[in-house]
C-alpha cells in the first residue's frame, strides 16, 4: 500500500511544484511564454498575432536577450498585452525550427493571428529596438510605411 501511495504523493509534489513556479513566474510579471501547439491554437482563438522566439541552451546571445531585451518592462508589458509569445528549444523541436528555416540563435518570427508568417528577424535585439519592432508589426504599419519611416515617427 506505501508503494502506490509514495508515487502518488511524489507526482502531486511536482505538479505543486510546477504549479507554483509558473504562478511565481506570472506574478513576477515575466513574459508568458508558450509552447508552440499552446501559442498556435491561442492565436488563432484570440486573433492576436505571435511573437515565436527560437533559442537553443548553448546560444550566448539568447541569454543575452533573456537577462536584457526580455527583462525589460516596457516589452515585457507590450509583448503580453499585444502577442501570444511562444518559445521553442530549436535543438529539442527541430521540426519547429525546420518549419521556418531557423539556421543561427536567437531567431524571432512574427506571425498573424492565423499563423501566416510576416517576417523574421536574426540575431540578438535590445530592448528599444525591439520594442519599436514589436509596435511596427501590431499596428500594421508595414501595410502604410517603410521600418524606417516608422523608426522616425517613434522619436
Amino acid at each position: 500500500m506505501k508503494k502506490r501511495v509514495t508515487p502518488f504523493i511524489i507526482a502531486l509534489i511536482t505538479a505543486i511544484s510546477i504549479l507554483s513556479a509558473v504562478s511565481a513566474s506570472a506574478a513576477t510579471g515575466g513574459i508568458q511564454w508558450k509552447g508552440y501547439d499552446e501559442g498556435i491554437a491561442m492565436a488563432k482563438a484570440d486573433g492576436k498575432n505571435i511573437f515565436l522566439y527560437f533559442h537553443a541552451d548553448w546560444c550566448k546571445y539568447c541569454h543575452k536577450m533573456d537577462a536584457t531585451t526580455f527583462k525589460d518592462k516596457k516589452v515585457i508589458d507590450y509583448l503580453n498585452e499585444n502577442y501570444i509569445t511562444i518559445r521553442v528549444d530549436a535543438d529539442k523541436e527541430t521540426k519547429v525550427a525546420s518549419k521556418y528555416g531557423v539556421r543561427g540563435m536567437p531567431t524571432s518570427w512574427f506571425l498573424k493571428a492565423n499563423s501566416d508568417k510576416l517576417s523574421s528577424m536574426p540575431g540578438f535585439v535590445d530592448a528599444k529596438r525591439l520594442l519599436t519592432i514589436l509596435k511596427y508589426v501590431s499596428t500594421e504599419s508595414y501595410e502604410k510605411m517603410s521600418y524606417l519611416d516608422f523608426e522616425k515617427t517613434m522619436k
